[in-house]
């Protein structure tokens, strides 16, 4: 057990690394953050910041120096640089862990390997395979890169092979799947925290909407059946059991067919659409991250209240700056921006949480306050 005072190691220094920073601090934890990145949020913010690719060995070997634990922020850190962490502190997740969900169609032969349900899907290595993958696939398909895509990145929609395989060709012939575009009806994610010794604990499902890709809005608890909810959360404790993870991770799943559960995505760390925790939940996703990686026990889940989460993307910025006190005009909005110097369009700038009575009104009036950003 790591006790506060102690010092831990952070690898990635984006919104979500400035958020474990915090809630590591509350608590009385040092952090030392390693990022390239000079006006990193999570290294603006740090005991000590290690400007450095994650890579280099040297300022590797510095952060599992100082550091009694290791974790990280991204999935896409090399697992090489895990590994070689490993051999002075403990690394939380481990690389093997992270190293599964780097690879869309390792990740998703895994999830079926544990007996649950993914979208169909096929590899896609060389441009010849389109055809034989269309062909057993089918129209309407998605094609995905199979490594480094997030946020609608580095995937497309498909109607034939020729579109197939000039998406193949855009993304680089870097190896891909195609995937069966499923009668969606609804999207949700379980965010959840597992311990040194096992122990589970979940987070409410969150039902999420996206809007090209990336995240929209998020709503606690998800307007689903319990049972429905119950299987969800089942189904991701089994996939992090399976992994032997250590940490905070999030399983996205579609849902289809009146109910039939898809497992779509696994983050290896804390979720945007887990960012309704910060207000909303008794332990937030970060405190859990914190909690697991320390050793120290799980804190509690419970939602105290129904609650919706809305992105604030880097578009708001497009007439200067959003007016943030048109949108407090409501004493309930909890507006959480993440340091970020330069907004772009699409980029994660920060959001907004509103706990209400029920899930309606809260997401009407989190979505009231964004909009109240840019009026005029």
């Amino acid at each position: 057990m790591i006790l506060p005072g102690a010092t831990l190691g952070l690898l990635g220094g984006g919104q979500l690394g400035r958020m474990f920073t915090q809630a590591a601090q509350r608590i009385g934890f040092e952090v030392v953050v390693l990022d390239p990145d000079p006006a990193s949020p999570a290294g603006r913010i740090g005991s000590r910041h290690l400007r450095a690719a994650y890579t280099d060995e040297a300022a590797l070997r510095e952060l599992g120096t100082v550091a009694r634990a290791v974790t990280t922020e991204f999935e896409n850190v090399p697992a090489g640089s895990l590994a070689f962490l490993r051999q002075f502190c403990p690394v939380r997740p481990g690389p093997e862990a992270v190293t599964l969900t780097q690879d869309r169609l390792v990740e998703k032969r895994f999830a079926r390997a544990q007996g649950l349900a993914t979208a169909d899907f096929r590899a896609i290595h060389e441009v010849g395979d389109c055809a034989r993958a269309f062909g057993e696939i089918g129209a309407p398909a998605l094609i995905k890169t199979a490594q480094l895509g997030y946020d609608g990145k580095g995937q497309a929609a498909v109607e034939s092979v020729a579109d197939a395989e000039a998406a193949f060709h855009r993304f680089g012939g870097r190896p891909s799947i195609l995937e069966a575009r499923v009668p969606l009806e609804l999207e949700i994610s379980v965010v959840l925290a597992r311990g040194g010794d096992g122990a589970i604990v979940t987070f409410p499902v969150a039902e999420n909407r996206h809007v090209q890709g990336i995240l929209d809005t998020s709503v606690v608890p998800a307007r689903i059946p319990e049972g429905l909810a119950v299987r969800a959360r089942e189904a991701a404790a089994t996939l992090a059991d399976a992994m032997d993870y250590v940490g905070t991770m999030a399983v996205e799943f579609f849902v289809v067919n009146g109910g039939r559960l898809l497992v779509n995505e696994l983050a290896p760390r804390p979720h945007n659409s887990g960012h309704y925790t910060l207000d909303a939940c008794a332990t937030d996703q970060f405190e859990q991250q914190v909690r697991a990686v320390a050793g120290l026990p799980l804190g509690d889940t419970t939602l105290l209240q129904p609650v919706a989460m809305v992105n604030l993307l880097g578009e708001l910025w497009a007439a200067g700056e959003p007016q943030w006190g048109r949108a407090l005009e409501d004493p309930r909005v909890q507006l959480h921006l993440y340091g970020k110097t330069e907004p772009r369009p699409g980029r994660k700038m920060g959001h907004i949480n509103v706990l209400a009575p029920t899930a309606d009104a809260a997401l009407a009036a989190a979505r009231a306050a964004r909009e109240r950003l840019t009026a005029s």
